[in-house]
């Protein structure tokens, strides 16, 4: 998936901190579309199974954060991490990762994934329909790198990680400078 291949246009439902909005939960409904995240700007795209599993939380997503510095070195204006959850699980997860640098994209029914044909079954844990681990460099709304695991297939008994890990995409952008 190179060359011209567009991100699907998809409107997304996130959750914004609003000081106008009473009581406990200042957040307020904010839609957000794909050019929102990706007209005019080369981005980091990367997409995993699920917030809070332990791959995602405890490699992928921080070395993506630890390494913000050194992506917008190599020309990259924003990072951003997709998955098929709602707005709510995104929020509680940035916020438990304390994340600073890297935006999270709520893709709560799957949409997005699904129009990027990655998503896939993961009932054998539980899961339901979630996204295929992947990550791309996408400028202006086009896909100019991709980086997918192997193994694409629904309910998967292993959780490939190595080919969308952040060390991987920044060495290949370092390579293709």
């Amino acid at each position: 998936m190179t060359g011209q291949k567009k991100v699907p246009f998809v409107t997304f439902l996130t959750r914004v901190r609003d000081d106008s909005v009473q009581g406990p939960n200042p957040y307020r409904w904010e839609e957000r579309t794909s050019d929102d995240y990706f007209a005019g700007k080369r981005v980091i795209l990367f997409s995993l199974p699920g917030a809070f599993t332990p791959t995602c939380s405890t490699y992928q997503l921080p070395n993506f954060e630890d390494l913000y510095e050194e992506f917008k070195k190599e020309g990259v204006d924003a990072i951003y991490c997709l998955s098929v959850n709602d707005a709510f699980v995104m929020n509680a997860w940035g916020k438990s990762l304390g994340l600073q640098k890297v935006e999270l994209i709520p893709d709560g029914s799957g949409e997005f994934t699904r129009k990027m044909g990655m998503l896939v079954a993961k009932d054998n844990l539980g899961f339901g329909m979630r996204s295929w681990r992947y990550a791309a460099l996408v400028n202006d709304g086009v896909v100019e790198q991709w980086f997918e695991e192997e193994g694409f297939s629904d309910n998967c008994e292993t959780d490939p990680y190595g080919v969308s890990s952040p060390q991987n995409v920044l060495h290949k952008l370092k390579i293709a400078a």
